[in-house]
């Protein structure tokens, strides 16, 4: 397959490396020359484009077609909705001169409103998901074959819950953990670029949900973090994600369905 990455994060690069590996051509964007020099010395074609320009260019020397697109340009509370709406227009703009089989675009379950209840891709409810997540989402699902995947919290690598919280106040510790380990992404990533999905939107959630608190200490015990000062039940907001539809459609067995694994 040829493949094009938007967007070459933290994940996207491991999803270039491995596929990379398994024999595909990659293309990859990135805003930063020496993650474009990383990338072409572990054989990956980059190229340097940063959306956010003002004067963005329509047309870069690639290809212009593609088997497989993975969006991973991110769509953040942080961003005004001037930023995204500019943002989200280059990218169509720059899409404008190139075809592909299929698109996956990442979002985030943190589209969700945070209050109790288990929430799946069935919630329709617009005026409680976030506008701006909603905002680039509908702006992908425009093009052709394009489908979403809202990822939870993601982990893996050096990338450990327990960090962010050593010598520090926990006041989270109460709230189910909608968790997500990199390795597990990566292979649904691969399995949706060759596989027909049924649908256009699903959450990509580890399938257990155990308490923050006990991540925090397992991954602490695990990889070595002092433990958080103290846990105050500040907040114990019980919102699940499931991740079911994907698991359900794809018949996928998690490499790590415990975030306490992780």
């Amino acid at each position: 397959m040829r493949i094009l990455i938007l967007g070459c994060g933290w994940l996207a690069e491991s999803f270039a490396i491995h596929m990379k590996h398994q024999g595909h051509e990659v293309w990859a964007s990135t805003t930063t020359s020496e993650k474009y020099h990383r990338l072409k010395a572990d054989g990956i074609f980059s190229f340097i484009l940063d959306f956010d320009y003002e004067n963005f260019p329509a047309q870069v020397d690639l290809p212009t077609q593609f088997d497989f697109v993975l969006n991973s340009i991110p769509a953040s509370q942080k961003n005004s909705v001037a930023i995204l709406e500019n943002r989200f227009s280059n990218i169509k703009s720059f899409y404008a001169h190139m075809t592909w089989k299929k698109q996956v675009f990442l979002s985030s379950i943190g589209i969700y409103p945070d209050k109790d209840g288990v929430f799946d891709e069935s919630y329709a409810d617009t005026t409680k998901l976030s506008s701006k997540l909603l905002l680039a989402e509908a702006s992908m699902l425009r093009l052709a074959d394009t489908i979403i995947y809202r990822l939870g919290g993601l982990f893996g690598k050096n990338r450990v819950f327990a960090k962010y919280f050593s010598e520090r106040i926990c006041t989270t510790g109460e709230q189910p953990a909608n968790f997500v380990h990199i390795d597990d992404v990566i292979r649904l990533l691969e399995a949706a670029s060759c596989n027909a999905l049924k649908h256009t939107v699903y959450n990509v959630v580890a399938p257990l949900h155990p308490k923050k608190k006990d991540v925090i200490l397992a991954s602490a015990k695990k990889h070595g973090y002092a433990l958080p000062l103290a846990f105050e039940a500040a907040d114990a907001t019980q919102k699940i994600v499931s991740g079911r539809l994907l698991l359900e459609e794809l018949d996928y067995q998690f490499v790590l369905p415990d975030p306490l694994q992780f």
